[in-house]
């Protein structure tokens, strides 16, 4: 019996000897929330965020999706990369009431793995309206709308409904580059090709569990914890080679946004970029106005460098930023020639039309507020009708510094004389000359200024 239990323990010892390592191992799970439009700030966080997961070696990496879109450039950088990635890539949508519309459908269908969670949506992907005509993320080099040319452009495969064909050649080509794009991250990951053509043509639109059904994703999970055990023993091909999942002990590092991001993601707001703009412009004209005073400029021209460079990468129309400057010169030149208020209005309809144009697109993220466009024009003509005129005044006002100032002042005769002699002025003792005779302690008048010496003469 002793025997018996002896070997017993000895075969538990062993059996959690040879366990020990497994139960030490855990799959290293990288989780980034990504909520907002798909911008420049966006695509560096992503970008950055999985070179450093494959610097570190993870398994897995988890993009918790909330987007309604957002720019061409942004999103095909980010799919560049997830299509190069060496460790898998999760793309999934959620919490509750999360969706994955425009260029967030076409990152989900590029990741190697697309779930969402239940009273999620995802699709609505048709290159709406840019400016006038174009894509909802503007492509580079993309021209203005031409007229459309009959012979120009394939229409092969296009939906005969007038509502939803495009009208012209561009508005082809864009649309057909779109659905070629999509198709082939389908056929690439193996989902539904036919509705990811529907959804940039017709603008299709699916909640969850139609996605799932339809093969546009792979799960729908409720949380991070259920999309892991969903996960745990799928295989999925990382450069060509096949792995096999292994999440049964996972590790979930939650990644936190970093000072280089939050920078991006605030000065590429609309709003900020604008205001960072006009302070630029602000700063640079009162130091002009005001030579020396170094505060207003050093803070103006840092401003408009950051809004120039936000502005850079934001859709802005140049129409728009042209109208702004000549609505601030026109308002600047109110001040210079006063014509009763022709230049000053003038400058603040261009003003307020160029504000109102400079963000060259139609998606709601990049739209200046037009609250700030209201309160930053009634600013700028009280400042140059108001703030400059008034500094034109005291321009041409009497001197109050230099030798020309003490012109006219008045001073203390410290001694009798009728040629030369001294006087005490602004609390100094200074050499004085007259043609009219002087007593000591009368009150003399300056009426000239002669290097050290002060031409007088009595003040009666």
């Amino acid at each position: 019996m002793r025997g018996l239990q002896s070997m017993l323990k000895r075969s538990a010892a062993l059996l959690l000897f040879l366990t020990l390592p497994a139960a030490g191992w855990c799959a290293d799970v990288w989780l980034v929330e990504f909520e907002g439009a798909v911008s420049p700030a966006s695509a560096d966080y992503l970008i950055r965020t999985l070179a450093d997961a494959e610097e570190a070696n993870a398994d897995l990496m988890i993009i918790r999706m909330d987007t309604p879109g957002g720019l061409d450039q942004s999103m095909r950088d980010i799919i560049k990369e997830i299509l190069a990635a060496k460790l898998p890539v999760v793309t999934f949508v959620a919490p509750d009431g999360s969706r994955a519309a425009s260029a967030g459908t076409y990152i989900l269908y590029a990741s190697h793995f697309a779930a969402m969670a239940p009273a999620t949506n995802v699709g609505s992907s048709t290159p709406v309206s840019i400016g006038g005509g174009g894509s909802p993320f503007p492509l580079p080099g993309q021209p203005p709308k031409q007229p459309a040319d009959e012979d120009e452009g394939d229409t092969k495969g296009e939906p005969d409904d007038e509502s939803v064909k495009p009208k012209t050649a561009m508005e082809r080509k864009i649309i057909n580059d779109a659905v070629a794009y999509i198709r082939g991250l389908a056929q690439l990951r193996g989902r539904n090709q036919e509705w990811a053509e529907k959804t940039v043509r017709e603008g299709a639109n699916l909640p969850a569990v139609d996605a799932l059904a339809q093969n546009i994703i792979d799960l729908v999970a409720t949380d991070v914890d259920d999309l892991l055990r969903q996960l745990d023993g799928r295989r999925v091909t990382i450069d060509g080679q096949e792995r096999t999942l292994d999440l049964s002990s996972p590790n979930v590092k939650r990644v936190e946004p970093d000072w280089r991001h939050e920078l991006l993601a605030l000065i590429t707001n609309p709003n900020v970029a604008y205001i960072l703009l006009m302070i630029g412009i602000y700063g640079l004209i009162i130091e002009f106005y005001n030579p020396g005073l170094g505060g207003p400029g050093i803070v103006g021209v840092i401003c408009l460098l950051l809004g120039a460079f936000a502005l850079h990468m934001l859709p802005i129309n140049y129409v728009g930023l042209a109208l702004m400057l000549v609505g601030v010169a026109l308002m600047a030149a109110e001040a210079f020639t006063p014509t009763f208020g022709v230049l000053g209005l003038g400058g603040a309809i261009a003003f307020i039309l160029g504000s109102i144009m400079l963000m060259d697109t139609d998606l709601p993220a990049y739209q200046i507020s037009l609250p700030i466009i209201a309160a930053f024009a009634v600013a700028s003509i009280g400042l140059f009708v108001f703030a400059v005129g008034a500094a034109l005044r005291a321009r041409h006002g009497r001197v109050t510094t230099g030798t020309e100032s003490m012109v006219g002042a008045t001073a203390e005769a410290l001694e009798d004389f009728d040629a030369t002699g001294r006087v005490r002025a602004f609390g100094e003792n200074w050499q004085a000359s007259t043609e009219r005779p002087v007593t000591k302690g009368s009150t003399v008048r300056i009426v000239q200024v002669d290097g050290l010496t002060l031409k007088v003469e009595p003040s009666d």
